[in-house]
């Protein structure tokens, strides 16, 4: 059985090794991204086609995922509180209210 210190010593060198097999995946990472944005360079030229062609703005990739946690602007607004609604989800209390007192949901519109 290893003593305490044989360990550490055995954990240090295997950081070490870990460090570097990172520091190797970033350069093979980065190697590979140049060698596919230059072959897509050409395809482009090749192909007289430009980066709005594909749909896409110049110097920004794709954003992944469905766009949740974005802010959206408010449609219905509270005159008297100032209070404001999306228009997604659940009605807030004092639009539920306003419409069971007889108001339309267009009278809150901003």
């Amino acid at each position: 059985m290893s003593n305490y210190q044989d360990l550490l010593a055995q954990k240090a060198s295997l950081e070490k090794q870990a460090a570097e097999l990172e520091k190797q995946l970033q350069e093979a990472r980065r190697a590979e991204r140049a060698g596919v944005i230059a072959q897509i360079k050409s395809l482009l030229a090749e192909h007289g086609l430009s980066v709005a062609d594909l749909g896409l703005k110049a110097g920004k990739a794709p954003s992944a995922g469905n766009g949740a946690g974005r802010k959206v602007a408010p449609k219905y607004r509270n005159n008297d509180t100032g209070e404001t609604w999306t228009g997604r989800g659940l009605q807030p209390k004092w639009i539920q209210a306003a419409v069971n007192a007889g108001k339309k949901l267009e009278d809150f519109t901003i």
